[in-house]
């Protein structure tokens, strides 16, 4: 490998990781560690701040620096770029992990005086969007680290009621459906898998420990829209959907219910409410004929609500 290809793989692996001991970096680039502190002092005379810390524990990573690297932007495009995918990540499909993660780098990389030109941002600018939903930046960066690096987090998180709980846990996904960010996550305090709002988890993260991912579940988006739009209900319901998948996919956004079993012409459609009415609601956004499979308690309630409406139409 040429000394300047070597050096952008070097570059692009310390990006991809916090840190990095010489030993791996060495194993990585097919080269000796003396090399790699030579490619190391490279990248610094470029102006890319590499932190290196001594002993067994010791290693390299990305430090952030006194001004922007050599990536052919000025700061104004830095900061455009930022933003731009700021906005994307919430608004583009397929777009999310991608931009975080390319936020998260820049995260790293900023300067202060740039991180202070972003954080005024916020404070200026309106938006059409529920403020209550809206994630911060900051804070979706800092869990898209985490995951990235495999960090334990610790954050107070304030629940739908506003009691706030401290939280230490293992990151490992985030999901957006739409209108809200929400992290997947092994909660060390109970025990188990757990979802998360983002918007309702506190600005300051404390990084913790490394940790070993563990295997989810089943299908992460799945688990987070049962997880957000069935269980915490008292009152479920299963429906048969009938349509084509790209109707029923059209017609049914992730956060109102589960979509499981299509085929051609149907889908079930998984669904909780705090009442029997908004299941009732549920069904009639979906715009699309359908069948009550369980339970057979709600077609009783179904039928009167059904009757309400008519009446309130015939009169």
């Amino acid at each position: 490998m040429k000394a300047s290809t070597r050096v952008l793989r070097l570059l692009s692996l310390l990006q991809a990781r916090h840190e990095w001991s010489g030993d791996e970096l060495a194993e990585r680039l097919e080269v000796d560690v003396r090399t790699v502190r030579r490619d190391v002092d490279r990248l610094r005379e470029l102006g890319y701040a590499v932190e290196a810390s001594s002993g067994p524990g010791g290693g390299y990573r990305l430090g952030a620096g006194t001004r922007t690297p050599p990536l052919l932007l000025d700061d104004d495009e830095a900061v455009a770029v930022a933003v731009a995918l700021g906005a994307a990540a919430g608004t583009v499909a397929n777009l999310q992990a991608v931009a975080l993660r390319v936020l998260a780098k820049l995260d790293q990389l900023l300067p202060s005086r740039l991180r202070r030109r972003l954080g005024a941002l916020p404070e200026v600018t309106l938006s059409l969007l529920d403020r209550r939903t809206a994630a911060d930046l900051g804070a979706l960066t800092a869990i898209a680290a985490a995951c990235r690096d495999e960090v334990e987090l610790r954050f107070d998180y304030g629940d739908r009621d506003g009691k706030s709980t401290t939280r230490q846990v293992q990151p490992l996904r985030l999901v957006h459906t739409g209108r809200v960010w929400y992290l997947v996550a092994w909660d060390l305090g109970r025990e188990s898998l757990r979802t998360f709002r983002v918007d309702r988890v506190a600005a300051k993260l404390i990084r913790g420990a490394r940790f070993t991912p563990r295997e989810l579940p089943e299908d992460i988006a799945s688990y987070v829209s049962r997880s957000i739009a069935v269980a915490p209900y008292q009152h479920q319901a299963r429906v048969r959907l009938y349509g084509s998948p790209e109707q029923i996919a059209e017609r049914v956004p992730p956060w109102t219910g589960l979509l499981e079993s299509s085929d051609a012409s149907s889908a079930v459609y998984v669904i909780g409410a705090e009442s029997a009415e908004t299941l009732a609601a549920l069904i009639v956004h979906a715009g699309l004929e359908f069948t009550l499979l369980e339970p057979a308690e709600l077609a009783p309630t179904l039928q009167a609500i059904a009757a309400r409406l008519q009446r309130g139409v015939c009169s």
